[in-house]
C-alpha cells in the first residue's frame, strides 16, 4: 500500500508531467482551496508531508487566511486576496525556504488570470499548476503505479 497526502500527489504530478518538469533547485507546490496544501521539493526529490498552511500568518493558520475558501467566506474581492492574503504569505515561504519556483494548484488554479497578475515583491517564479486541479488525481495514480 501506498501512502501520500494530495498535495505531495499534485507535487509530484507536475514536477514529472507540467509546470515542475525539469526544474531543479527549491521548488514549492501550494494548493489553494479549502485550506492550503504544499509539496516541497530540492532537485526533483520531494520532502514529504509539509503542512506549509499551517504556518502562523498574522495570528492565524495560514490556511484561514489565505485559502481560496477565506477568500469566499469573507467574501474578498481577487486584488485584495492577492495582494494582502496570498502575497504576504507567499513571501513568508519564501523567506522560510527561498524557492525558485512557486506552482500554484488546486482549485483556483483555473483562475489564476484573476490573481497572480496583481502579486508583486515575491522573487521567485511563480506559475499555474499545468493539470490544474487533476494534478493531485495523476499523482496519486503514479504512486500507486509505482508499487
Amino acid at each position: 500500500m501506498t501512502v501520500l497526502n494530495d498535495a505531495d500527489a499534485a507535487g509530484i504530478a507536475e514536477m514529472t508531467f507540467g509546470a515542475g518538469r525539469g526544474r531543479k533547485g527549491t521548488v514549492i507546490m501550494l494548493t489553494l482551496g479549502t485550506g492550503i496544501g504544499s509539496a516541497l521539493f530540492v532537485d526533483g526529490r520531494l520532502v514529504p508531508n509539509t503542512e506549509l498552511g499551517h504556518l502562523e500568518l498574522k495570528g492565524h493558520d495560514a490556511e484561514k487566511r489565505a485559502s481560496t475558501k477565506a477568500k469566499e467566506d469573507e467574501d474578498l474581492s481577487w486584488e485584495h486576496w492577492a495582494t494582502r492574503r496570498v502575497q504576504k504569505y507567499l513571501a513568508h515561504v519564501e523567506m522560510l525556504f527561498s524557492p525558485e519556483l512557486f506552482i500554484i494548484g488546486g482549485g483556483v488554479s483555473r483562475k489564476t488570470d484573476k490573481f497572480l497578475p496583481l502579486i508583486e515583491g515575491i522573487r521567485a517564479e511563480i506559475v499555474p499548476a499545468e493539470l490544474q486541479n487533476n494534478a493531485g488525481i495523476v499523482g496519486a495514480g503514479m504512486a500507486a503505479g509505482a508499487k
